[in-house]
C-alpha cells in the first residue's frame, strides 16, 4: 500500500489543503487514473492543456473532457468544483457591500471576471453610501475589446435608481493598463454621468491579479 505521503486524498485528510499541489487537489476530483497513467499525471497532464490554472479553471467540460483520461463525467466533477470555488467567492461579496475603493472593486470582481478569455464589462450601480444595489454585465467581447456605448451603461443605472456607478472591466491579456479606447470611454461615461446625476466614481481595469484604477491615477 502506498504511504500517506503518495495519496493524494489521504494526504488532504492528514495535512490539509494548503499542503497539497494543484496537480493532487485535481487528481482527488478526479478520482482514479488509468490503467497507463495515474490520476495526478492526468491532472498534470490537464494544467499544461490548459496553460496553467487559471485558464483551467474557466476552460468547458468540452475542453477538459479532450485530455485523455478524462473523459465526459470527470470534465464535469472538474467544471463543477470550479462553479462552486467562483460562487462560494461571489458569496463574500453578495449584499449590500460598501464599495470605498479600487481595492474594493477588484476583490470583488476578480472571482468573476479573471482568467476569462473575453472582455466583459461590469457596471456596479451604487446607493448614496456607495453600496452596490446591482452588479450588471453591460457587454461581453473580444479577446482585446469590448464594445460599450454609455447609453448601454445608464439605461440599467437610471432603472434601479442608481446614487452613483463604478464601472469595471477585464484585459484577459493580464496587463491592467488602459488602452486609448479605454481612456475614451472613460471620458465620456464621465460626461454622461453628469448629465443624467449619476457620477462615475471609477473605472477600474482587472488584470491578472492586479488593477487599475482611472480615478486614482487621474483619470489616465
Amino acid at each position: 500500500m502506498l504511504a500517506i505521503a503518495d495519496r493524494p486524498r489521504e494526504r488532504l485528510l492528514a495535512y490539509g489543503g494548503e499542503l497539497v499541489t494543484v496537480e493532487e487537489l485535481i487528481a482527488i476530483l478526479l478520482g482514479t487514473g488509468t490503467a497507463r497513467h495515474s490520476a495526478v499525471e492526468i491532472a498534470a497532464a490537464l494544467v499544461a492543456h490548459c496553460g496553467g490554472l487559471i485558464q483551467l479553471s474557466r476552460a468547458s467540460p468540452h475542453e477538459l473532457a479532450r485530455v485523455p483520461g478524462v473523459g465526459g463525467a470527470r470534465a464535469a466533477r472538474l467544471a463543477a468544483a470550479f462553479h462552486l470555488g467562483r460562487r462560494a467567492m461571489r458569496a463574500r461579496f453578495a449584499g449590500a457591500d460598501t464599495m470605498d475603493n479600487a481595492a474594493d472593486v477588484f476583490a470583488r470582481l476578480e472571482p468573476r471576471l479573471s482568467g476569462l478569455a473575453q472582455e466583459v464589462f461590469v457596471a456596479l450601480a451604487l446607493d448614496v453610501r456607495n453600496a452596490v444595489i446591482e452588479e450588471i454585465e453591460v457587454a461581453r467581447g473580444s479577446l482585446t475589446h469590448v464594445g460599450v456605448h454609455p447609453r448601454e451603461v445608464f439605461r440599467p443605472l437610471i432603472r434601479a435608481a442608481a446614487a452613483a456607478v463604478i464601472v469595471a472591466h477585464n484585459h484577459p491579456s493580464g496587463d491592467p493598463r488602459p488602452s486609448p479606447a479605454d481612456i475614451d470611454l472613460t471620458d465620456r461615461l464621465r460626461k454622461v454621468g453628469e448629465l443624467v446625476e449619476i457620477p462615475l466614481l471609477d473605472h477600474v481595469i482587472l488584470g491578472h491579479h492586479d488593477y487599475w484604477s482611472m480615478a486614482d491615477r487621474s483619470w489616465g
